[in-house]
């Protein structure tokens, strides 16, 4: 990791070919090196191949994209990416190995909507992070909209997932996540039911924020109960 951080300025001058080449055996290093990795329903993935798909998770490090893109393999997973991973020449090596849609947080990028909807027309997959950032404190943090209008458009089902031990394989550096170095973990992930969208009832004034809810909920069922912040089921 020392390595590529020192050489990223220089490797971000190759062609992109290149970079997504060396950013893929950095990451297939890495997580052989560092992450024990345990997963739980599988069987809910093989029966999503080639059908539409919105993945949802939790989200806890800059390792949890890496993570996801290799348990997601055989699903043809896009995520939806902050593009301020971008500006990062260490991040934005990690960006280039997987299938992303950058998009501008806090924010309608109805750009980012299209691509995504684009995507899932064809039968493949769309990842998005509904807190909008890694939580900083290991735990999760209230759910945005976003992912809202996109499972509301494209009527695809959403697919909950729960990660676990992230936070501990790459930890967060508040000052610089350039600078954010790997440990060794055991990550858990697990992948729960498909589900649709409740529809919107007439005499429903906050339609968004009991979906959000509901959607995050169940993320929250499939965590030990430190991970699930303000989602904690009593």
């Amino acid at each position: 990791m020392r390595t590529i951080r020192v050489l990223a300025p220089i490797i971000n001058i190759f062609p992109e070919s290149i970079i997504r080449y060396i950013g893929s055996k950095a990451s297939e290093f890495l997580l052989n090196k560092y992450a024990t990795l345990e997963v739980t329903g599988n069987e809910f993935l093989s029966e999503r191949i080639g059908k539409p798909t919105i993945f949802i998770a939790n989200h806890l490090s800059n390792m949890d994209g890496l993570v996801l893109n290799k348990v997601l393999k055989k699903n043809n997973v896009t995520f939806m990416a902050g593009i301020k991973l971008n500006a990062n020449p260490l991040t934005s090596i990690f960006l280039k190995t997987v299938k992303h849609i950058p998009i501008s947080p806090n924010s309608a990028d109805r750009n980012a909507i299209q691509k995504a909807l684009a995507v899932l027309s064809t039968g493949k997959s769309i990842l998005i992070f509904p807190e909008g950032t890694r939580s900083r404190s290991g735990s999760m943090v209230k759910g945005k909209k976003g992912f809202l209008l996109l499972a509301k458009l494209s009527k695809a089902d959403i697919v909950p997932i729960a990660l676990e031990g992230t936070e501990l394989l790459l930890p967060v550096n508040q000052n610089d996540m350039g600078k954010e170095t790997p440990q060794h973990a055991t990550v858990r992930v697990n992948i729960g039911k498909p589900f649709q969208l409740e529809e919107k009832s007439h005499n429903c004034d906050n339609w968004d924020e009991e979906c959000v809810y509901t959607a995050m909920i169940k993320i929250a069922q499939m965590l030990k109960s430190e991970y699930q912040g303000v989602y904690k089921i009593d």
